[in-house]
């Protein structure tokens, strides 16, 4: 837990420099985030208050936040109340993750009264209350100690602040009570952060690093020295004066975070004394609001990455269901010869089939060297009758084969455009790319009946989704120059579509992976510069590609154009392996079929590379 006693402190310590300052502008971007701009001394201030379950915190923000058209209540009610107040104090108890600040302002009555907006910062239980005189306002979340609450917070209810189970640091007086607290055999961070306040597990750890300490020290000089850091600490704490000589900085390389090294990805962050002789004011709030900032669109990407890839899976399931259903028909129409040889022989030998009814007639079958057949009888109705169902049964199954064939047809394209699809979002990296993909899913008639629950499931799965903007903006491909040329690539379906279709011209070489989901990666012939010259002379090692294509007019050099098809092969789902066909051909060559999805494309006179899409790296 990042956010813990120790930090919050030390961020109420520099936001003392908003004391004085005039509340402005108040937005409550999402249901569990306010925005208050603030000004003071001369400058602008916005101050983020979260109490998400995971990423609560207040802080100072530079992170430009949407302000909805549709205001909520909470919202409306702060801003009556709040809005042209005076911020005149803001402090904490302790090492409580529990803010206070008190805004004095005018009521109906033009008096001078003093409210107070208190930010309890307690993980899925935060909450932000607006008090007037110790009486509830107005809160971001109604509690009642009814439906397992210990506490009222309503409109109109009393407030009190919930006291902590565990002591503060400070009720520590001297070593020996502090060293009573490691008797139980615990680790020293599992002692520490369950029997004091204020202080995360994780964030022990780092300090303990920090001061080479060993979590299972028994070493009485290891516990003095982390005595006499906590001590100094909390002290300075206490008087609000660590922002002259302190920092967040990471247990490595004196880091300003924990990073991740497998997924390069910050992971956390602990105030530090730094003692540091280059201190920016507000340090501590602007690397919070850096590090909430990268870990938010971190997970905004998973969310949004995971909720659209359920989505494409959902449809793919549905399409393979519709495809073993086809097959079973397909199964059926096996049949369809034999129905109408049923026929022919019932009709031929009518006058041969006596003592009717019967269940079966056995008859020579002409077609087989008048090997015995037996054919199913229909005892209810008379032979010539038998026939014509026979012939009946095989003009519908022919029916059929014609329907269930297209509708395979369909579905396979269908299968095979969703495939190209999940190869988009496993491939995606940003937010921009999934919000591309995202409005393909929408855009496509294969998604037209669940695009609304699509849409709302998308934007669900985190508070601060953006929809997705259909400009020429998102269209745009990838452009590259590769030894003086000029290369696309497109990153998504809709690019792919776009690339092709409207930015290529006829003479421009395109390149795709063969049979394999891939970018479509298009090369502009152009005048060779003296450098592609002399690089096209260097090159005589490479298989001549130019001559198999009938390129050599182009101009394109066979390093240019094998880079081309080591490129669409890396941007492919053959990635990871080698010797990769790529089909190339001119672009007059290549043709979007009527109704076809985005990206999909026919090509003609192309011909074959292998790549190696390593070569790219």
């Amino acid at each position: 837990m990042a956010f813990d006693g120790i930090v919050a402190k030390s961020v109420v310590a520099e936001l003392q420099c908003l004391i004085n300052g005039k509340i402005n502008k108040i937005f409550e971007p999402t249901r569990d985030e306010l925005l208050l701009g603030i000004y003071c001394g001369g400058k602008n201030y916005a101050l983020n208050i979260s109490i998400d379950s995971s990423n609560y915190r207040i802080n100072l923000t530079t992170t430009s936040k949407p302000n909805p058209q549709n205001v909520l209540n909470f919202c409306m009610v702060l801003r009556k109340h709040l809005v042209s107040g005076v911020i005149k104090k803001i402090y904490s108890n302790g090492l409580e993750r529990v803010i206070f600040i008190d805004v004095e302002c005018h009521n109906e009555l033009n008096d001078l009264i003093t409210k107070t907006l208190v930010i309890e910062l307690m993980g899925k239980h935060s909450n932000v209350i607006l008090l007037a005189n110790n009486v509830v306002i107005d809160s971001l979340r109604h509690l009642n100690k009814f439906d397992n609450s210990t506490r009222d917070i309503f409109p109109g209810s009393k407030y009190f602040q919930i006291k902590p189970s565990k002591p503060e640091f400070s009720a520590i007086k001297t070593f020996d009570d502090f060293y009573k607290l490691f008797t139980m055999g615990d680790s020293i961070s599992t002692a520490l952060a369950n029997s004091v306040n204020g202080f995360g597990k994780n964030n022990i750890l780092y300090l303990l690093n920090e001061l080479n300490i060993e979590d299972n020290s028994t070493t009485l000089d290891d516990y003095k020295k982390l005595y006499g850091y906590l001590k100094e600490l909390t002290t300075m704490l206490e008087n609000n004066a660590l922002s002259n000589d302190s920092s967040c900085v990471s247990i490595s390389n004196n880091k300003e975070y924990i990073v991740s090294k497998s997924s390069n990805k910050k992971t956390d962050y602990f105030v530090l004394l730094d003692n540091a002789t280059n201190f920016d004011n507000l340090k501590i709030n602007f690397f919070i609001d850096d590090f909430y900032f990268s870990k938010e669109k971190d997970e905004e990407f998973k969310s949004y990455k995971e909720t659209t890839s359920r989505i494409v899976l959902n449809q793919v399931k549905k399409i393979k269901g519709r495809l073993n259903n086809i097959e079973l028909k397909i199964k059926e129409c096996d049949k369809t010869d034999l129905y109408k040889l049923y026929g022919e022989l019932i009709t031929s030998n009518l006058y041969r089939i006596k003592d009717y009814p019967q269940n079966s007639i056995v008859l020579e079958n002409y077609y087989d060297n008048n090997n015995p057949i037996t054919i199913p009888l229909d005892k209810s109705i008379s032979p010539s009758k038998n026939a014509k169902n026979f012939f009946k049964k095989y003009r519908k199954l022919q029916n059929t084969i014609a329907i269930v064939s297209k509708q395979k047809a369909l579905a396979n394209a269908e299968l095979n455009y969703l495939e190209s699809i999940i190869y988009e979002l496993e491939s995606a990296s940003t937010l921009d790319e999934l919000e591309s993909i995202y409005s393909e899913v929408c855009d496509n008639f294969v998604f037209s009946k669940n695009s609304n629950t699509v849409k709302n499931n998308i934007k669900n799965s985190s508070n601060t989704k953006k929809q997705s903007k259909k400009d020429d903006s998102s269209l745009m491909p990838t452009k590259l120059i590769i030894d003086g040329f000029t290369v696309w690539v497109g990153k998504n379906n809709k690019q792919n579509d776009y690339l092709t279709c409207k930015l290529a011209q006829n003479s421009d070489i395109w390149f795709h992976t063969k049979d394999i989901h891939g970018s479509h990666v298009v090369i502009r012939p152009s005048s060779l510069s003296e450098k592609s010259n002399s690089e096209h002379n260097e090159s005589s090692s490479l298989p001549s590609i130019s001559k198999k294509l009938n390129l050599s007019n182009s101009g394109v050099p066979d390093s240019v154009l094998y880079k081309c098809a080591c490129l669409a092969a890396y941007y492919s789902k053959a990635r990871m392996s080698q010797n990769v066909p790529v089909d190339y051909t001119y672009i007059k060559y290549v043709k979007k079929p009527n109704g076809a999805k985005p990206g999909m494309v026919i090509y003609t006179d192309n011909k074959t590379i292998y790549a190696n899409p390593q070569n790219f790296v």
